[in-house]
């Protein structure tokens, strides 16, 4: 597989029940590398819904994609990211709710997210020197939609709007859609997914992931953070 951008993601485990469901939900297995059926039987047109969000996999982002620096290899990042994930501590938090955020759905934790914070940055920092620099055009692309000063600062240093206090850890469930068509998802997925979610949430491994010339994303390396 041509890999043509790496990301760290948080990945939920694939054996966990409101992980295999989820990962049906959006139709594709970042763990297996392949295309999942949707659930049946929810009276929506799931496809459409998760199309945007379906070639990323169940994930929540921590450094996003990134092309490799000019000098640097695939090998050593591998390798970098191996001795930032022994270093770096499990996160633990009270657990997940379903969540619009703006007009797209998504899992995010609920608790003390300080030490989850913490991590993500730590990793968008100390695994920075493999990031190639964005382009203008994709520098353009990132404030479209309008970006706060601190969050110019930040595209500027870590080619990312979304770090430091601007970060927010979720798992996307949905692309855009329009707001009257959100009571139903929610309804489906307050029925199938929210019983299913973990109480505490624990993040124990990240993994780094590869974007193959398709736009899809597949695991490529897990670690446990055991710092």
């Amino acid at each position: 597989m041509t890999v043509t951008r790496y990301a760290i993601y948080y990945v939920p485990p694939a054996q966990a029940e409101w992980s295999r469901f989820a990962s049906s939900w959006l139709g594709w297995d970042v763990h297996e590398g392949a295309p999942l059926d949707h659930p049946t039987g929810t009276g929506l047109d799931v496809a459409a819904i998760t199309d945007v969000p379906r070639k990323y996999g169940l994930h929540a982002t921590i450094k996003p994609p990134f092309r490799l620096a000019e000098g640097t290899t695939s090998d050593a990042l591998a390798e970098r990211f191996a001795q930032f994930a022994a270093a770096a501590k499990p996160v633990a938090l009270d657990g997940l709710s379903l969540t619009r955020l703006g007009r797209f759905l998504a899992l995010c934790p609920s608790g003390d997210q300080l030490g989850l914070n913490r991590l993500a940055f730590h990793c968008v920092r100390d695994l920075d020197e493999f990031r190639a620099r964005p382009t203008l055009d994709e520098l353009e692309k990132r404030r479209a939609g309008g970006l706060s000063s601190a969050q110019e600062q930040a595209l500027v240093t870590w080619g990312y709007p979304y770090v430091g206090d601007s970060f927010r850890f979720h798992i996307t469930l949905s692309g855009k859609r329009p707001k009257a068509e959100l009571p139903a998802i929610e309804a489906v997925l307050r029925d199938r997914l929210v019983p299913q979610l973990p109480m505490p949430f624990v993040i124990g491994d990240l993994a780094l992931v590869g974007e193959d010339s398709d736009g899809r994303f597949h695991m490529l390396h897990r670690h446990a953070l055991s710092g």
